[in-house]
């Protein structure tokens, strides 16, 4: 499989034919590669002291609606971020060698330069009520929370249900939108 460290410039697309994935079916699927984030900080630290990085202004975004949420009486947190065209081939490369097919691995997880999380604006979030990334998500509290505010915040659910994206529902899926222009340019492309 190609090799793609942090700070070297990679093909997604090499990286995606080398575990067998049909870009040109991905990109059938109206889905498009997006730019890594130029500029990371530190926008949390979980329980373990594990830092999860977001472009700042995301970061900014995801500490004023956790602590809108917390106001509210509400805990949420982060299980994923930002993460690497690399990191991203190395979720998909454990599935199948585990035994899962190409196919259903890309209904829970975007090609390798097809994640939003390449962005630094997504965010996959839970709460102490729910286990994390399952449909569970949706019944809670917090799910309810973030439907009503997250907008508020610049945060929109990216998999609704039906989403035409082929991936399956994630209401614990979330992207921070930066700007009027940055929404324009992810219509026009089709991504929402």
């Amino acid at each position: 499989m190609a090799h793609c460290p942090e700070t070297e410039t990679c093909d997604p697309r090499a990286i995606c034919q080398a575990l067998g994935i049909a870009v040109a079916a991905v990109e059938a699927r109206g889905l498009r590669l997006y730019p890594a984030a130029e500029r990371l900080a530190v926008a949390d630290v979980d329980r373990n002291g594990r830092p999860f990085f977001m472009t700042p202004a995301a970061g900014r975004a995801w500490q004023a609606m956790k602590a809108a949420a917390a106001a509210d009486g509400v805990e949420i947190y982060l299980i994923s971020a930002y993460r690497s065209v690399a990191r991203q081939a190395e979720l998909i490369r454990a599935k199948l060698d585990a035994g899962a097919a190409i196919g259903d691995i890309l209904t829970v997880l975007a090609p390798p330069g097809y994640s939003e999380h390449h962005t630094g604006r997504a965010v996959d979030l839970t709460c102490p009520d729910a286990p994390a990334m399952q449909l569970g998500f949706e019944l809670t509290a917090a799910c309810a929370w973030l439907q009503a505010n997250a907008g508020r915040f610049g945060f929109v659910m990216s998999y609704p249900p039906g989403n035409a994206s082929g991936y399956r529902y994630e209401p614990w899926h979330w992207c921070f939108r930066e700007s009027e222009e940055d929404l324009w340019l992810e219509k026009i492309s089709g991504a929402i």
